[in-house]
């Protein structure tokens, strides 16, 4: 079992079995995002465990492709996925950025992953760690979680049009603000999007300009 596709749909392992991009308004899907900051007892912050609910189209795609595989239970389909994902997402830096005092952080390889099956949706769940880990104190880290070609959209689970509030939490010490910052395009980003044939993914970059921003503020 082997997938293949353009460049984001690859990182997410869907592209050579969603229906034709045509049929559907750009961006082409979406996945819900929560994220837990992983710090120690001395406020050094080491990863992100990030959860990945990939929307409900692109699930039930996935799960009829999976069970079509001769000789492979949905786990094992399920445990080759994830093994894909992580691997092209490594490629594109797993569509995060994250910055401790507006200053970028190299991020690590990811060892700890699972794909499963939640409740109709297919959920992708790792931790990223960060190449060298950093203190928090008097510090603000931020993160983004974007596709460069806003081929997929990247939202926080929300309720009413609101973060919930576990979609970003603090795990360890120390107490921090915690606040996750609304995307606010420029018009000309916007009209830039909106130009998008169906069929088409924006220039690498566009993706920044549409992302919400996570922060825990410790100064």
């Amino acid at each position: 079992m082997k997938w293949a596709g353009s460049a984001v749909a690859v990182c997410l392992a869907m592209s050579s079995f969603v229906v034709s991009p045509n049929a559907r308004a750009h961006p082409h899907g979406w996945i819900d995002l929560s994220v837990r900051v992983i710090t120690d007892d001395q406020g050094v912050v080491s990863g992100l465990h990030q959860t990945w609910r990939m929307d409900p189209f692109y699930s039930l795609v996935v799960f009829e492709e999976l069970q079509q595989v001769e000789n492979a239970s949905l786990e094992e389909g399920l445990d080759q996925l994830g093994r894909e994902i992580r691997d092209n997402l490594a490629a594109e830096h797993y569509l995060t950025e994250v910055k401790i005092n507006g200053e970028r952080q190299a991020l690590g390889e990811v060892s700890e992953y699972t794909a499963m099956e939640r409740d109709g949706r297919l959920v992708f769940m790792f931790i990223l760690p960060l190449e060298t880990p950093q203190p928090l104190t008097d510090a603000l880290l931020s993160y983004q979680v974007f596709d460069p070609t806003y081929y997929i959209e990247v939202v926080h689970e929300e309720e009413d049009g609101q973060p919930q509030d576990d979609a970003l939490i603090l795990h360890g010490e120390p107490a921090c603000e915690l606040s996750i910052l609304p995307a606010d395009p420029d018009p000309e980003m916007v009209m830039q999007a909106a130009l998008l044939d169906k069929d088409e993914s924006g220039e690498p970059g566009l993706g920044r300009y549409f992302a919400e921003t996570g922060q825990v503020d410790c100064r």
